[in-house]
């Protein structure tokens, strides 16, 4: 299919990518759009069918006017990997030129307004008809084009033919497109690279076009609700690499569930507010992705044009049909989209934001009612000072590699306001005088402090209107109560609530939350010149607190986490360990590493398996790299290493003399055993992990534990040295899991007297039965888990927990949990020290949450005949696999398969406090 192509170019000439990469047989197909300037400067417009790329030369480019029929003149197919190349294609050879990637997304044959994005089979089959009858009608979703396309051959031969856009909403007959001039993978322009300007071919990679592509994402079924994230207040705007900022709109959070024709749009509290606003129900169920959940800010906006949370008011609460009829005319409202949480089977709140907001900006459709928030990178100050200028209130600053916490308060989203404003709950209201006889003067407001006391902050009089106070006067009478609901003054001193002489004070139950602008706060914990804006329904009373602002990040870049590893790094790790020499130098990332002894045998032959070598080992460790770094960075290390592989002696090292590479990361901390302070290893990046295995460390074992206090340990002290009790308050002793280790004790029959039980799958079998019974009971409990294979015998369970408790405390949790356990199935489970008096039963193993202990780390190879790997595995196939399924051949083809299925584990975690009846550390 490919021989044109091949025929056509020199490989040892030219970087384009021989015909190797097949694409993901998985989500609708893909496309991509190249401008390239050849002898002639054209654009090339590419569609995947059958695994290539389907090729078109389109001189003049794409146009948004149905006016303009583009020739496209059809060339040879590409290979599929051709739709990431970007560079220049040396003089000399076929389009020699530069060649950036001037769009691309994902497509959908669209005959008859019907779409196949959810079928890639069927897209696959009506895109061979197509072609066969010489006319195709496609539906682009990219970066930069969006909409119904058509493409059809002319009379004048096979290779010509005519590229038009249909007339629909994405029409734009007045803007020229091609003036968007930039990549959307590197940034550069056509331009750029004539000026000797070239992409980094190292962070040059195909962004995320469909969900099972964005690193992090996990299949999961489409929610019933999602919780927003919250962000924190902070004082000022500041700059910072791996930050985004955004513009802060004055609206009301939501969430937006999209099922095909189904949509729910859910407040921040959770209530279904999908009646109040149907003309944007309509408008969101006519995007194309079958399931969507959107994050995003609905609003109205002002005669400027810019959002008002006064003019939202009118739509807020409506029940009445005619009333939302009358206000859909009226108050027009827009959804303001800044975050995609789940499409079509993918979880993807786990996944960076970067990689979050790419995907959006691909396969949301904007519409009428549906925007798409824009952001600024790195320059916050530039970022709010455009906002402010435009009327905005603030802006959102947000880490660009954050995982999204659904229902939590982060730190990874800040808000920077212009002005003071915040929720407050209404306690009561004085009586009116004059015009507001019948209503009332002002309000009372307070906030709930850490011992849930309303203290009071003050009385709002200003910012309503005629049609306000008298709703909301008819809602107050509601609530009245002869009870004051504001707390006594900490200090002595009488409350005063600021109103006129003689005029009546009534307090209402707080169950109202208004939002309210104000200038300052007074030395006295006052308000100082308040301003009513409108209620807040989607805010629980009881969450109302004093916002206190925080400093800004004071050195952005110290907590950043490590870039991931590309795909292209791995691929020239893979290029350098093909070479046959026992012996050279490895390039990784700028460093060298001499590799030699490389035909050593590790594993020797097993089961009509091969032996393996230690550049087996290499290799493995090079191809699991991207899923493998993740969980080992700011934790330190226990080697354990077998120079002549696992049929001869090993020895087990968590310290190094001398000669330690210069890439390789330590932690000093102190270490009762010596009495002193040691340094510990971590794997912190690329190529200390190809240096571990240079070293023969056959095994990653790894602390629960890391350095890193993000998100969650920024409360603990980062010394770990100079004693004992230094260690035992810090970071380092505060676990990020609770771990429960299965060890089957069941035998074969065939061990040697005194040895340890070897696999069988009865006792595996026995294995996975105690593991479900302890994710029943860990369900039960709240308690995420998540399970992977020990690489030997067992199963490892780890629950992810917030940094609160330390290991003494986290162990006697586990404890408590596995006697739990044993109660119910004392024939099955044994938690007994000595190992004559495990036979027969699983060892429930709640020792291993001990401070220094390791286990093998996800992915760690073991020294086991098969050459065995610590899996990460689902629930739901446990009982269809073993251990020996999983090896450091098979399990790099597993991982490409299903992603790393621990991916945001951190983003899972628990607070013990509830389970343990504690509120503070152990």
């Amino acid at each position: 299919m490919l021989k044109k192509y091949r025929e056509k170019r020199d490989f040892t000439l030219t970087s384009e990518p021989p015909p190797a990469v097949t694409p993901s047989a998985e989500g609708p197909l893909t496309f991509v759009i190249q401008k390239h300037a050849a002898s002639r400067l054209h654009y090339d417009f590419r569609l995947e069918v059958d695994g290539v790329l389907k090729s078109w030369a389109v001189p003049k480019g794409p146009s948004l006017s149905s006016q303009d029929k583009r020739l496209a003149a059809m060339v040879e197919d590409h290979p599929f990997a051709y739709g990431s190349f970007e560079g220049v294609i040396p003089k000399g050879e076929y389009g020699a030129g530069q060649v950036i990637v001037w769009d691309n997304g994902t497509y959908s044959p669209d005959e008859d307004a019907r779409l196949s994005f959810a079928d890639r089979e069927e897209a696959e089959e009506r895109m061979r008809q197509g072609l066969a009858r010489g006319k195709l009608s496609i539906f682009l979703r990219g970066r930069k084009l969006k909409g119904s396309w058509t493409l059809v051959k002319t009379s004048r031969g096979d290779r010509d033919w005519l590229l038009i856009k249909h007339r629909d909403r994405f029409e734009d007959a007045e803007r020229d497109i091609l003036l968007d001039d930039r990549s959307v993978l590197s940034g550069l322009s056509i331009e750029d690279m004539k000026a000797g300007r070239l992409p980094d071919r190292s962070r040059l990679a195909l962004p995320a076009l469909k969900p099972v592509d964005v690193p992090g994402a996990r299949p999961a079924r489409f929610p019933d609700s999602v919780a927003p994230m919250l962000a924190t207040l902070t004082e000022r705007p500041f700059a910072g690499a791996g930050w985004l900022f955004e513009p802060k709109l004055d609206g009301v959070r939501t969430i937006a569930l999209v099922r095909g024709d189904t949509v729910k749009l859910l407040s921040r509290r959770g209530l279904d507010v999908t009646r109040q606003y149907p003309r944007l129900a309509a408008d969101l169920a006519g995007q194309v992705e079958p399931e969507l959940v959107l994050d995003g800010e609905i609003v109205a906006l002002d005669e400027r044009g810019v959002p008002s949370f006064q003019r939202l008011q009118q739509r807020l609460n409506l029940q009445r049909d005619a009333d939302i009829r009358q206000a859909e005319a009226q108050t027009p409202v827009l959804y303001y989209v800044f975050d995609l949480l789940y499409a079509s089977g993918y979880d993807l709140r786990p996944a960076p934001l970067s990689q979050r907001k790419e995907l959006l900006r691909r396969i949301v459709l904007p519409s009428g009612c549906v925007l798409l928030v824009e952001h600024f990178e790195e320059d916050g100050q530039a970022a709010f000072d455009a906002a402010v200028g435009h009327g905005l209130e603030g802006v959102m600053a947000k880490r660009a590699d954050s995982a999204y916490e659904s229902g939590k308060r982060s730190r990874q989203w800040l808000k920077i306001k212009a002005t003071q404003e915040q929720e407050f709950v209404i306690g009561g209201y004085t009586g009116g005088e004059g015009s507001r006889a019948d209503t009332f003067g002002s309000l009372l407001l307070g906030y709930y402090d850490e011992t849930d006391r309303l203290i009071y902050v003050g009385h709002v009089g200003t910012g309503f209107d005629d049609r306000t106070l008298r709703d909301l006067k008819a809602r107050l009478e509601a609530l009245r109560s002869e009870e004051r609901p504001f707390a006594e003054p900490r200090k002595r001193g009488s409350l005063n609530f600021g109103r006129p002489k003689n005029a009546p004070l009534y307090w209402v139950r707080p169950e109202l939350v208004a939002q309210v602008k104000f200038a300052q706060w007074t030395d006295e914990g006052m308000l100082r010149a308040p301003s009513f804006q409108g209620l807040r329904d989607d805010k629980p009373p009881t969450e109302v607190r004093h916002e206190e602002a925080a400093p800004p990040p004071a050195d952005t870049a110290a907590h950043r986490e490590h870039e991931p590893v590309s795909r292209s790094e791995v691929g020239r790790l893979l290029e350098q360990l093909a070479d046959s020499r026992q012996k050279f130098i490895l390039k990784v990332d700028g460093h060298s590493i001499p590799l030699n002894n490389l035909d050593k045998e590790f594993w020797p032959a097993y089961a009509g398996q091969r032996p393996l070598t230690k550049r087996d080992l290499l290799v493995y460790l090079a191809k699991v790299s991207p899923h493998l770094l993740p969980h080992m960075r700011d934790r330190p290390l226990t080697l354990t290493r077998y120079p002549n592989g696992i049929a001869a002696n090993h020895f087990y090292q968590k310290h190094w003399e001398e000669g330690l590479p210069g890439f390789v990361d330590t932690v000093a901390l102190y270490s009762e055993q010596f009495d002193e302070d040691q340094d510990y290893l971590m794997c912190n990046n690329l190529a200390t992990l190809l240096w571990l295995g240079q070293i023969a460390d056959l095994e990653l074992h790894t602390w629960y534990s890391r350095v890193n206090p993000e998100p969650d340990g920024q409360h603990l002290p980062h010394s770990y040295t100079g004693s004992a009790a230094n260690f035992d308050r810090s970071l380092l002793n505060h676990p990020d899991f609770i771990v429960f280790d299965l060890d089957p004790y069941i035998y074969s029959g065939e061990e040697a007297k005194g040895a340890e039980p070897e696999l069988n799958r009865r006792a595996f079998r026995k294995t996975c039965d105690v593991a479900f019974w302890l994710k029943d009971l860990l369900d039960s409990l709240q308690l995420s888990s998540f399970v992977k294979t020990t690489g030997k015998t067992g199963l490892h369970i780890y629950v992810p927990i917030v940094r609160k408790f330390d290991y003494t405390t986290v162990r006697a949790a586990a404890e408590t949990i596995g006697k739990f356990l044993l109660r119910q199935h004392p024939r099955d489970i044994t938690m007994e020290w000595s190992v004559p008096k495990r036979t027969g039963r699983v060892f429930f193993d709640h020792n291993q949450n001990t401070k220094g202990k390791t286990l093998a780390s996800l992915y760690s190879p073991r020294p086991t005949p098969w050459a065995g790997v610590s899996m990460p595995v689902r629930w739901d196939e446990l009982r269809d696999i073993y251990p020996p399924d999983f090896n450091i051949l098979t399990a790099p083809e597993r991982v490409e398969k299903t992603g790393d299925l621990w991916s945001g584990i951190l983003d899972a975690k628990h607070d013990l406090a509830a389970l343990l009846g504690m509120t503070g550390e152990g």
